[in-house]
């Protein structure tokens, strides 16, 4: 199979076509978009590029997949529905996740019930892992691990407690089930144990505020903030996780859990008054913005940070220095490359419409953006073939 970067060099002289007939009269094919970005040198970088799932607008059926491809310099857009010509519905109904394992991608696509299993440098699809309102994914020794809402998508005060399933990556099948907090979102795996930040978000007013720990065998809550969403592990053992309040009286904060030395059980050690909905670690340094909703003022608070996570400090109040932040309507995703320290914000826009995707500097100054697909969201580094 021809890889991703491969293919973007044959087929430059296409960019700018959206439809061809193929040779099949009965079979019609979407080429991507080709879009040429100044990336500059890139020979000495471990990353081929850098995925983006675009979630696309709830009962739309629009989540595509774009592809930042650093070595050829090319940003290029709706990549799976020309690798997967005959895949009806395409990636299908809310991108929610995104993620690279060995030589897999997996897009977990929430209201379709699925995570979809690519290969990571052609696209090409392998298969599909069915998993009733699937949310976020993470990896360890050989097997996936899926939160899920699990009921039906929508507010119901009686919902059921979610579950986080265990799926064999060889051969993508389900191998076990551990049930969990209710709504369960993001989740990371630390020391052998998974923990599943519970948001509770289907029940409001009477959201989650737990996380819960999963030895496989065993499981146990620790009770944190309502309405959890976010959870990172640092590399000193610490894990931050974000809550969105309840868009009245309490407010998004940023909770730090650690591991008490004495019980060696992960414990509540701060609660920074932080706002957070997104966050990306890289080195000492925690990225973060904010689009904090008020009921009250029927208005949107956005910010932006960086946290010393050895300290807790917010040391800056904006990683964007050059007041190009005013360009973006309603950030939506983030993502820091380790290597250059290059920071990614996507913008989402309206909802409805093409977003965008913004690249700046370890300077906080602007680079390139681009347009993307509906909603840009969740983003993933591909290494290069070695």
């Amino acid at each position: 199979m021809r890889s991703v970067v491969a293919h973007i060099v044959s087929c430059i002289l296409l960019a700018g076509i959206s439809l061809m007939t193929s040779c099949r009269e009965d079979e019609v094919i979407i080429l991507a978009e080709y879009e040429r970005l100044p990336l500059g040198d890139n020979s000495r970088s471990d990353y081929a590029g850098l995925y983006l799932l675009n979630e696309g607008n709830m009962g739309s059926n629009k989540c595509s997949l774009d592809f930042v491809d650093f070595d050829n310099g090319y940003y290029v857009r709706n990549l799976y529905a020309e690798k997967n010509p005959n895949v009806v519905k395409e990636l299908g109904d809310v991108g929610n996740d995104v993620q690279i394992y060995g030589s897999k991608m997996y897009a977990v696509i929430n209201c379709s019930h699925k995570v979809e299993v690519l290969d990571a440098r052609s696209c090409q699809r392998l298969g599909q892992v069915d998993i009733p309102n699937c949310r976020y994914i993470a990896f360890d020794k050989g097997f996936a691990y899926v939160s899920a809402y699990v009921g039906p998508v929508g507010i119901d005060p009686n919902a059921q407690l979610g579950a986080v399933f265990q799926v064999d990556t060889a051969t993508l099948e389900i191998t076990a089930e551990v049930t969990v907090g209710y709504q369960p979102d993001e989740l990371v795996i630390q020391d052998g144990l998974i923990y599943v930040a519970n948001s509770g978000g289907y029940r409001k007013p009477n959201y989650d505020n737990t996380v819960s720990v999963i030895d496989i065998e065993t499981m146990t809550q620790i009770r944190v903030g309502i309405n959890l969403h976010r959870i990172r592990a640092d590399k000193y053992g610490k894990l931050w996780v974000s809550s969105r309040g309840d868009y009245e009286k309490i407010p998004s904060r940023l909770f730090v859990l650690e591991k008490d030395k004495r019980t060696n059980r992960m414990e509540v050690r701060d609660t920074l008054n932080v706002s957070c909905s997104e966050m990306d670690i890289c080195g000492d340094s925690l990225y973060l913005y904010s689009v904090e909703w008020s009921n009250i003022s029927q208005e949107n608070n956005v910010t932006y940070g960086i946290i010393d996570v050895r300290t807790g400090e917010l040391i800056s109040n904006s990683f964007i220095k050059d007041g190009t932040e005013t360009d973006i309507e309603i950030p939506y995703g983030l993502k820091v490359n380790p290597e250059t320290g290059d920071v990614y914000v996507t913008d989402a826009k309206n909802y409805v419409s093409s977003g965008n995707l913004h690249c700046y500097g370890r300077d906080g100054i602007r680079k390139w953006s681009v347009r993307t697909g509906d909603i840009p969201a969740h983003m993933a580094f591909l290494y290069k073939n070695k």
